[in-house]
């Protein structure tokens, strides 16, 4: 009989992802699990005395149990005081609207969504060899309060909130929400770049260039009044996985007239991921100082993300979708990125959700690796003081 050895080695091919993987986790500190079990013992109390684990506080305050627990982004400390949001690298937004919804209501649910399958997930990932609570700090400050039924009021609020967050020096991470809300977010961006010019990186199978839809700033609108601001020309804006039957021909006029730039998703697969991403920063960056990224579910195909308001077949496939994403936060200094159209009342078994979760922290990710987190100081494009009078029109 083959005595089986005491020691077995693990074998993987050199140079591959799981050999990196392995090599990267042994590497990777422990300092922030052990802060979360201190501190879910301090304030969750000692388990009972049957139990061996004593790592496991009675209440629980951390990462596990994963169904258990007040339902935060990845069970992010809650910041109730939004004051202090300057004290961490990430900051989590909720943006519960979804007035600018044109047919299929739900996504002001999207946050909820998206926090609860959060839970499901562990900050460490093995192909990247990140581990999120142990090389950023992150929290999540709830919502904004969007006004119901009015989307101006909304859009006021959405933009003072964002405005808030980027000029603290956390980096905004948006959970929609409908697309309308991409135009308050710019804004509040653009309220303190000062001179500086920012990109829009936008996923999606809609343009959403239209200057109204239904008489009305729509979430098939954001883009038009986006790039009426002077420190978001349309130039810099590029559109991954356009096309189906949902591009209505007053989008894509503008497109025309304001020279944006889109890649359909064929586009994208003939040519090759890298290409793509080529082409989206060299519109993207050229003659700006950051990127914004906005990431509407719905780029993806609608047999993955079946939760979202306007499911369009023929999307990227998520691995498509992922890839694109990495390899632009890898390249391009980016100051925030928003995830929309994620629309519970629609979802199955959570899927469009997970997908959006996996979207942020493949995000947050690809920001640590690239070492844009954390950041060691303010960047350079952030000003102080706030421009109230951003908007104007387009020339």
């Amino acid at each position: 009989m083959t005595e089986r050895s005491e020691n077995p080695v693990f074998r993987t091919p050199d140079g591959s992802e799981a050999q990196y993987g392995l090599e990267r986790e042994a590497q990777l500190p422990m300092t922030g699990w052990q802060q979360e079990v201190d501190r879910g013992l301090e304030l969750g109390l000692e388990a009972a005395a049957s139990i061996r684990d004593r790592s496991i506080p009675t209440f629980s305050r951390g990462e596990l149990p994963h169904y258990a627990g007040i339902n935060t982004f990845l069970k992010a400390p809650y910041l109730e005081d939004v004051r202090r949001v300057g004290e961490y690298d990430v900051a989590i937004v909720g943006i519960p609207h979804d007035s600018g919804t044109t047919y299929r209501p739900g996504t002001r649910f999207g946050p909820q969504g998206i926090r609860r399958i959060s839970a499901l997930y562990t900050p460490y990932n093995f192909e990247l060899g990140i581990d999120l609570r142990e090389q950023i700090s992150l929290c999540d400050v709830g919502d904004v309060f969007t006004i119901p039924a009015n989307n101006e009021k909304s859009f006021d609020q959405i933009s003072k909130g964002v405005a808030h967050v980027f000029s603290s020096g956390a980096f905004p991470i948006l959970l929609g929400g409908d697309h309308s809300i991409g135009f308050p977010t710019v804004r509040g961006i653009c309220r303190h770049l000062g001179d500086k010019k920012v990109g829009i990186i936008h996923f999606d199978r809609h343009v959403d260039t239209q200057e109204t839809d239904l008489d009305e700033r729509m979430h098939t609108c954001p883009w038009f009044h986006a790039t009426n601001m002077a420190n978001a020309p349309a130039k810099n804006l590029v559109q991954l996985g356009i096309g189906g039957w949902q591009v209505p021909r007053q989008g894509v006029k503008v497109c025309r007239e304001r020279s944006t730039n889109i890649l359909t998703v064929t586009d994208i697969v003939e040519r090759g991921i890298d290409a793509a991403v080529d082409f989206a920063l060299e519109r993207a960056l050229d003659g700006t100082d950051c990127v914004w990224i906005s990431f509407d579910i719905d780029c993806i195909d609608a047999g993955f993300v079946p939760g979202t308001g306007w499911p369009e077949p023929g999307g990227l496939l998520p691995r498509e979708a992922l890839s694109l994403l990495g390899k632009i936060v890898q390249k391009a200094p980016v100051c925030g990125i928003e995830v929309v159209e994620v629309s519970p009342p629609y979802d199955v078994s959570d899927m469009t959700a997970l997908m959006a979760t996996r979207v942020i922290c493949d995000t947050m990710a690809h920001l640590v690796l690239s070492g844009q987190l954390p950041r060691r100081e303010k960047p350079a494009y952030i000003h102080a003081e706030a421009n109230m009078q951003v908007d104007q029109a387009w020339t």
